[in-house]
């Protein structure tokens, strides 16, 4: 026989936790007109393909050994076949348009290309060591494109010796250091060494379509004015400052990262891969340790909610990292995965991040079509600014302070899993304060039915009410301490499969919504504190919202329909003592079975 409700709950069940399922919640938001919108901005440009970003020249390895000049390094000098070589002790300049072979070891000097502005160059390096202790082992001054080819089965090093003296007007501080537009290619292998530096600097386009690169520096990996586009080349940088870094402060439509394929694995003290404009990634590994990794979170610094150079939250969130001084010269230190100041897009590739900020941020949208992502942060997930879209992918989090945050949360395809110490979602309008110790949410009494749309909650409402959550589609698994989906503006779910596990707290809610919250299609399964519950404001499909009394983590959730017919299965793995179930086969006004453990009721969906 089945026990009686007071048997099972130490609350009265309550059906749809007093909704008021279609009652429209009163609301503070702005005049439409004032109202944010989701757009991308006008430096976002991802028509970019890899026949526009990688020409046959770039990737052309072979050459005419015939007509060839050879360059032999002899330790303090060289010799030459050419003319077109001048040598002044142990510094090299090649001076006019060729194919250079060079092999051996330049102990302390020089290789420097200065020739016409119409000139394309390409070097050979097969077995080359070329050390510098005071500047650039490798400098391109001028000429129209020069391309470095490894040659295959060879090893080759460019390295600093620890300080960077001026030799020219221009300010040489990388161990490979081009003014001009450089290719890298080959099947070799090249070791670039800059204990005082960046490792290789381009103040144009830096394009690597082959070869194997290690890359120690004391700043940047790589860094570059106008873009650094990668396809089939590997990847080992370890850096004081960024492991990629593009930035161009004239042009917004330049210093952008294009990865098509490849591998990556960098760790930096700065940020993983870090572009001025757009960020692209199509294919290819990358594995990044940022910042000391996502146990190092409490030392992410974030002086901005947003800005390329600084990236981040603004003010202190409860609950949020703390912010530090990392260094005399920096007031903040950005330790982000992938950030973009314009907009980012991933379209497959295996992704592995452990940072101390965010694993994946753009100051303005962000979408993900596809990949295969591993991350653990100390900060946000995945967060941008204005529209977070994820259409495909496998992503799992296994730590984050927030799961997936922006203005606009568009999920659409794709199988999350997610652990957060905070929210699971959050749609941000404005300034976000809501937290695991309160925060927006503390604003919010006790007593049942106040003010909170669909809430057992009191009342009141935030002035910046303009973020959207959407799931349209997908697999959603979220773990969350703080808000399972926290939105301060509305929720709309009409598709997919979104299973919430948690809050526990008294003052976190498995929904949280300020305006409105739908559900039109699609299932949901919600775990959770009863304290601040909120559930849907209004639904298409039946929807049971159950207070069921303090119930321990694995204590199993079965859904039955009158015939006996198992609609919904679920074993919360935290405590709750609330529960919302929503699925495409619940009918409003049809009548239910809801066994929680060893306890059933029979209820009536809304």
């Amino acid at each position: 026989m089945k026990k009686t409700v007071a048997v099972l709950l130490s609350l009265t069940l309550f059906c749809a936790l007093l909704s008021a399922c279609k009652k429209e919640p009163q609301s503070q938001a702005r005049p439409e007109s004032q109202e944010l919108t989701a757009s991308e901005p006008a430096d976002t440009d991802f028509s970019k393909t890899d026949a526009e970003n990688f020409t046959e020249r770039d990737q052309q390895t072979d050459y005419d050994a015939s007509s060839v000049v050879s360059i032999r390094l002899n330790g303090t000098t060289a010799s030459a076949s050419s003319e077109s070589v001048k040598i002044d002790g142990s510094k090299i300049t090649i001076t006019e348009e060729a194919t250079y072979e060079l092999s051996g070891t330049l102990k302390d000097g020089m290789l420097m290309i200065d020739a016409p502005e119409t000139a394309k160059l390409q070097l050979i390096f097969k077995g080359v060591n070329i050390t510098s202790k005071t500047s650039a082992a490798l400098y391109i001054l001028n000429a129209d494109k020069v391309f470095l080819t490894l040659a295959e089965g060879t090893e080759n090093t460019l390295a600093n010796g620890g300080s960077f003296t001026a030799v020219d007007e221009n300010n040489i501080d990388g161990a490979l250091f081009s003014k001009q537009d450089l290719t890298l290619n080959g099947a070799g292998s090249l070791a670039v060494t800059s204990p005082a530096g960046h490792g290789i600097v381009c103040k144009d386009d830096l394009v690597l379509t082959g070869g194997n690169y290690t890359v120690h520096s004391a700043s940047h990996g790589l860094d570059a004015n106008d873009s650094v586009r990668i396809t089939n080349a590997n990847l080992t940088i370890d850096a004081g400052k960024d492991a990629i870094h593009a930035e161009n402060t004239d042009d917004a439509s330049l210093g952008y990262v294009y990865i098509s394929s490849g591998t990556i694995q960098g760790e930096a003290e700065g940020d993983g891969i870090a572009a001025s404009s757009t960020l692209q990634i199509n294919g290819g590994t990358i594995d990044l340790l940022v910042g000391g990794g996502s146990e190092n979170g409490s030392k992410a610094s974030s002086d901005h909610f947003g800005g390329f150079m600084g990236g981040g939250h603004g003010g202190m969130r409860p609950g949020a990292p703390q912010e530090t001084t990392a260094t005399a010269d920096d007031s903040s230190s950005s330790m982000k995965g992938l950030k973009a100041a314009g907009g980012l897009l991933i379209a497959g590739g295996n992704i592995t991040i452990d940072s101390a900020d965010d694993a994946i941020h753009s100051d303005a949208s962000a979408t993900i079509n596809g990949g295969t992502f591993t991350i653990a942060s100390g900060d946000d997930a995945l967060h941008a600014e204005e529209t977070l879209t994820v259409t495909a992918g496998n992503i799992a989090i296994s730590e984050c302070y927030e799961g997936l945050e922006a203005l606009h949360i568009d999920v659409q395809g794709g199988d999350i899993q997610l652990k957060a110490t905070d929210d699971g979602l959050n749609a941000a309008g404005g300034t976000d304060q809501s937290g695991t110790t309160g925060g927006r949410d503390g604003m919010f009494g006790g007593g049942m039915g106040g003010g909170r749309p669909g809430g057992m909650g009191g009342g009141g409402m935030s002035a910046n009410s303009n973020g959207s959550i959407k799931i349209s589609g997908g697999k959603l698994y979220i773990n969350a301490s703080g808000d399972g989906i926290d939105a301060n503006g509305t929720v709309e779910i009409s598709g997919g499969r979104t299973i919430v596990v948690g809050p526990t707290q008294g003052d976190t809610a498995t929904l949280d919504y300020d305006k409105s919250a739908t559900i039109s299609g699609g299932t949901f399964i919600g775990t959770g504190a009863s304290g601040m519950a909120q559930t849907f404001s209004d639904s298409e499909q039946g929807v049971l919202a159950v207070s069921v009394g303090n119930q321990s983590a694995g204590t199993s959730v079965l859904l039955k329909d009158a015939s006996g017919k198992t609609i919904l299965e679920h074993t919360p793995e935290l405590n709750f003592a609330v529960v919302i179930l929503s699925s495409p086969e619940l009918q409003k006004g049809t009548t239910y079975t809801i066994t929680v453990g060893s306890q059933t009721a029979e209820i009536e969906a809304t």
